[in-house]
C-alpha cells in the first residue's frame, strides 16, 4: 500500500506541475518602466499601463507606443510616460515583433484597439507614440483606421520602408518576394498612404535629426512633411541639428513632444 501511494503521490504531483505550467505559459511576462497589465491578444503580449486617477464620466485618453519588442518600453520613456499618467493618459502596446507595418500586424493591432475599447474603457481615439521602426506599424495601422487616431507624434520615426528596413528585409513579414512586395509598394508604405489621415485632418508631430544615418530625415519625416503639406493635413516637423539615431535625452524629454501629446490627447473626441 505505501508504494501505491507513494505511486499515486508521484502522478498527483506531476499533474499539479502540469497545470502549473500551462497556468504560467497562459500568462505572459513583460519588463515595464511603469507598473502595467500584461496580456495576450490573439497570441502576442500587450501590456496597459493605466493612470492612478481614472475619468468618471468619460473615455480614458491614451497613448499608443511603438515598437513594443522586447525591452520596449524601456528606462528611457520613463520621462514622457510619467506625464502621460499624470496628466491621466494612459498607454498601451502590442508586440507584433517584425512586422514592418504588413497586414498580419495590423490585424493583431486592430484586435488590441477592439479590447481596449471594449473591454477596459479606453476612448476610441488614441494617440499614436512612435520611436524608430514603430513608425511603420502605426502608420500602417492609422492610414486605415483614421477615425480612432487622436494625433500622431514620431521620435525618427521610420515612415519609408524602402528606407528601412528596406523592400527585400521587409518582404518576409510581408508573404511575399521583394520583387512582389516592391511592386506593392505604395499599398503599404506610409509615405504614400496619407491621404486618409489629411482628409481626417490628423495632427502630426515628428522630432528627428539631421544627422540620422539609419532613418534618413530627408526619405523619413521630411518626405511626410512635404507630402501632408501639400494634402492640406497639419503637421510639425522639429529638425533637431547635429543629431542622428542615438538615445540622446533631448528626443525622450521633449516637452513639446509631450505638450502636443496630452494637448490632443485631453482634448473633446472628435466626431
Amino acid at each position: 500500500m505505501t508504494r501505491i501511494h507513494h505511486f499515486a503521490s508521484r502522478i498527483a504531483a506531476s499533474i499539479w506541475f502540469a497545470v502549473a505550467g500551462l497556468a504560467n505559459a497562459a500568462q505572459p511576462e513583460k519588463q515595464l518602466p511603469f507598473p502595467g497589465e500584461v496580456f495576450a491578444i490573439e497570441g502576442h503580449i500587450a501590456f496597459l499601463i493605466q493612470p492612478d486617477t481614472k475619468p468618471t464620466n468619460k473615455t480614458m485618453p491614451w497613448v499608443w507606443y511603438a515598437p513594443t519588442l522586447r525591452g520596449l518600453p524601456g528606462g528611457a520613456e520613463k520621462w514622457m510616460f510619467e506625464r502621460f499618467l499624470k496628466t491621466g493618459v494612459a498607454i498601451a502596446g502590442i508586440d507584433v515583433g517584425e512586422s514592418y507595418g504588413s497586414p498580419k500586424g495590423r490585424a493583431a493591432y486592430t484586435a488590441l484597439h477592439r479590447h481596449l475599447v471594449e473591454k477596459r474603457g479606453l476612448a476610441k481615439q488614441a494617440c499614436l507614440l512612435a520611436r524608430s521602426r514603430g513608425g511603420l506599424m502605426l502608420y500602417a495601422w492609422a492610414a486605415e483606421n483614421p477615425d480612432k487616431v487622436r494625433c500622431i507624434t514620431g521620435i525618427y520615426p521610420v515612415c519609408n520602408i524602402a528606407s528601412y528596413p528596406g523592400v527585400k528585409r521587409a518582404s518576409g513579414a510581408y508573404g511575399l518576394t521583394a520583387n512582389e512586395l516592391n511592386a506593392q509598394l505604395t499599398k503599404h508604405n506610409p509615405i504614400d498612404r496619407l491621404a486618409p489621415l489629411a482628409k481626417a485632418k490628423v495632427p502630426i508631430f515628428h522630432i528627428h535629426g539631421d544627422m540620422d544615418r539609419v532613418v534618413p530625415l530627408d526619405k523619413n519625416s521630411a518626405i511626410i512633411k512635404q507630402r501632408y503639406d501639400a494634402l492640406g493635413g497639419p503637421m510639425t516637423l522639429e529638425v533637431v541639428k547635429g543629431q542622428g539615431h542615438n538615445m540622446w535625452v533631448g528626443w525622450f524629454q521633449s516637452q513639446t513632444l509631450v505638450n502636443f501629446l496630452i494637448k490632443h490627447a485631453t482634448q473633446k473626441a472628435k466626431p
